[in-house]
């Protein structure tokens, strides 16, 4: 139903916008960045572990969560069509509106988050198998996972939850969920991978066990803030379940959802390259001692290279609320203008940052998440290169993030697949092992997948066919 200009609340998309998507990002990079901080911290004490329990448990890492994310992560792409609709129900002052988005967003992810963690527990086993080949390093992975996927439902409701408080400009409140949460997830980090305070010695599954309970207690602070906006928004009535509105939502996010699984399995592929390095490597070791290197250096560059991402999302997600409300105002130029400001924010913030990564500190960086000289001297190149295309990466992140805000998902999602798999996975395979070149190939195609990306978002952004998208 079209609204008039005057009919809709113009506060948040008339401010100067470098300041506006600024005020709307800070929470959400810090909130991001500390929600990250959940595996980053599992990466720094595996590192505490002994050797060769510590690389192999790193080198599981990665796949765990590629595998995790395959199930959560896709059913937490409902945030994309939550927080698109969100932001222009309440643009459109049609507050009721947007509390029934949350309603059948946040009963979806229920329904669906038990029905995808039964299907995970049944196959997560022989999933790791594919991609990981050392045995010591499937293990732990496996172990690990059995307690992630219990944290299906929390993870992905608490995703919902954030889009509706993003879409209406609230970006403050999974700040404090993630911050709370990060806190408990550290504790029992410590707690349980090594035994300490009288908790059982886990090893590195103890990491996936902290992880699970300081999911659910990250729902629970979202959920107290829910109830707090519960006589504006009313979202606690029966009558708010819709199919016809749970279909809206999931016409935006099954796009989101195939794209994150498309890139799910692409990195699992990916990784699998470097599964396939260590299994060649270990089986041509004179002492028999089998220490998953590629793997873990893998896992090691992804784990601090994710960090940014997360930050680079996190600005995507402010300029996605900006688009969304300026184009239910009518005012597509805004939403351009926005998504362009967002983009030079990108450049210049994570150009630094990969600056710091990839040139000036990133002996630093690397020493200190491994004590493995092995593992330390694989991730060094591939770190530097990642460091220096950190920008290049901002600017398509933002620009996919601004695609999904103004509800052109089918695109970001049909150029994610082509990008994995023509791209990233046959390149990853051509130079990592076919050339010879081994991990170093490998994380070229990664830089060639990065522009690509780049270059695709800015081309559809630039041209404004998402302009005349109506929801």
């Amino acid at each position: 139903m079209a609204t008039a200009t005057a009919d809709v609340d113009l506060e948040l998309i008339s401010g100067p916008p470098y300041r506006t998507i600024l005020r709307l990002a800070a929470p959400t990079v810090v909130a991001m960045l500390s929600q990250s901080v959940v595996n980053e911290i599992d990466v720094y004490f595996f590192s505490k572990l002994p050797h060769p329990e510590d690389s192999n448990a790193q080198a599981a890492l990665l796949p765990s969560l590629l595998l995790v994310w395959l199930f959560g992560g896709s059913l937490s792409a409902i945030s994309v069509g939550t927080q698109a609709i969100t932001a222009r129900r309440y643009a459109e002052r049609r507050y009721d509106a947007a509390g029934a988005v949350l309603a059948n967003s946040a009963f979806f992810c229920l329904i669906a988050g038990i029905l995808l963690g039964i299907v995970g527990a049944w196959t997560i086993h022989d999933l790791l198998g594919m991609i990981l080949k050392v045995p010591e390093a499937h293990a732990i992975a496996y172990s690990y996972s059995k307690w992630r996927l219990l944290g299906i439902v929390s993870m992905a409701g608490t995703m919902a939850l954030k889009a509706f408080f993003d879409g209406i400009g609230k970006t403050w409140v999974h700040l404090v969920s993630a911050v709370v949460m990060n806190i408990f997830n550290i504790l029992f980090c410590w707690m349980f991978i090594f035994g300490n305070l009288g908790a059982p010695r886990m090893g590195a599954p103890g990491a996936g066990f902290a992880a699970f309970v300081a999911t659910w207690i990250g729902l629970g602070i979202m959920l107290f803030f829910v109830g707090k906006e519960r006589a504006r928004f009313s979202f606690l009535r029966w009558s708010n379940l819709s199919r016809s509105l749970t279909w809206d939502i999931l016409k935006l996010s099954i796009p989101a959802a195939l794209a994150t699984v498309v890139m799910m399995i692409g990195f699992g592929l990916f990784a699998q390259v470097a599964g396939k390095l260590d299994a060649a490597e270990a089986a041509a070791s004179p002492t028999g001692v089998r220490e998953a290197v590629n793997g873990a250096a893998t896992t090691n560059i992804v784990a601090i290279l994710k960090l940014t991402f997360t930050a680079c999302i996190a600005f995507g997600t402010a300029t996605a609320t900006l688009v969304a409300q300026s184009l239910a105002a009518k005012r597509p130029h805004d939403a351009e203008r926005f998504g362009w400001a967002s983009v030079r924010l990108g450049l210049v913030i994570f150009g630094v940052v990969g600056l710091l990564e990839g040139v000036i500190f990133t002996p630093q960086i690397v020493n200190f998440i491994t004590h493995s000289e092995a593992v330390r001297e694989a991730a060094m190149t591939p770190m530097r290169m990642m460091g220096v295309v950190t920008p290049i990466i901002a600017v398509a992140m933002i620009l996919s993030e601004a695609l999904f805000g103004a509800g052109n998902t089918k695109f970001v999602a049909a150029a994610q697949f082509f990008l994995v798999f023509l791209v990233l996975v046959p390149l990853a395979w051509l130079l990592g092992i076919q050339s010879g070149v081994g991990l170093k190939g490998m994380w070229v195609a990664a830089v060639c997948y990065s522009i690509g990306a780049a270059i695709v978002m800015t081309l559809k952004f630039r041209g404004g066919s998402w302009k005349k998208i109506v929801i």
